[in-house]
């Protein structure tokens, strides 16, 4: 386990302690999610180009609001 300072402006710290987002549980919580979406990011950012070569078309907004209402609806 691993020590970790910082330092917050205290309206900062006071919400954050009030929220619960202080607790080491909490912190892991979002610690873990920001590193997620960095690497899910990351690759997505590093296949840009493989896509393009591929000739892949880019997807409208409709279909990509359609594609992520199938997915969630997938998921529930």
């Amino acid at each position: 386990m691993t020590t970790v300072s910082i330092d917050l402006p205290d309206a900062t710290a006071e919400a954050a302690q009030a929220a619960g987002l202080l607790t080491p549980a909490a912190l892991d919580r979002l610690l873990s999610n920001a590193l997620r979406k960095r690497q899910a990011a990351t690759y997505l950012l590093g296949i840009a180009d493989e896509v393009a070569a591929a000739g892949v078309k880019p997807m409208s907004m409709e279909e990509i609001d359609a594609e992520i209402k199938a997915a969630r609806q997938a998921r529930h």
